[in-house]
Formats: structure tokens, sequence, C-alpha cells
């Protein structure tokens, strides 16, 4: 299964700025920043909402050109498309992100996932 995502120069900076207007979606931006191009499965998200409501955002992304979404069997890795942003609108996601790491979402994950590594370092 191959999910679609627009080219880099189908990226809008009207359809990226409407996708990054919601707090869920800046978030999921901000922690992916963290990850520095490490793929993120969409489980690691939940703590952002319902998985109905986190794939949808995730989608929302996906489909403003921000976010790449692998297939890899049952799973999705996420990535920031940050080369193509870069390229296409440059300084933006360095701006963007530097707002959406320190937010409250974004800290509240990052917890969970030092408590779930702390957990199995015992």
């Amino acid at each position: 299964m191959t999910l679609t995502h627009p080219t880099a120069d189908q990226i809008t900076l009207s359809n990226v700025l409407a996708a990054l207007g919601d707090s869920t979606r800046l978030a999921i931006v901000g922690y992916l920043a963290r990850r520095d191009g490490r793929p993120t499965m969409c489980l690691n998200f939940t703590d952002f909402g319902s998985k109905t409501n986190i794939s949808y955002h995730l989608a929302k992304l996906r489909e403003a050109g921000i976010t790449r979404t692998e297939v890899s069997g049952t799973s999705r890795l996420i990535t920031l498309r940050r080369d193509d942003l870069d390229i296409r609108f440059p300084g933006l996601l360095d701006s963007i992100v530097a707002a959406a790491v320190d937010l409250p979402m974004v800290k509240k994950i990052e917890d969970a996932e030092e408590a779930l590594v702390q957990g199995e370092a015992r």
C-alpha cells in the first residue's frame, strides 16, 4: 500500500499554514522535529487524542506536504519533510518548530516515552 503525497512543487504556503493552524497538528510537528528525522509510529501520538482523531490529523499533515508517511506492514512511519519545506519556504519550518517544540502536548508525550524507557531499563 502506498499513500499519496504532494510533490515538493505542489506544496503551497496556504495549505501548510492551514494545516498548522491546529494545535494538535502543531504539536505533532514539534514532536517530529525533536526526533531529528527518525521515523515515528502513529501510536506515539495517542496521548494527543483517539486513534481516529490522530489519523485525521496525520492525513492533513501529509496532504499539506508537511510530513511523509511510509507504510510498513500494519504500521505507519511518520517523518517531517524538512528538506522539501526548507527548499520551498526557507526558514518557515524553523520558525514553526521553535514555537512548537515547547508546547505542553509535546512535553507530555516525551515524558510518557521517558517513563516507558525507564520502566524497560528496570
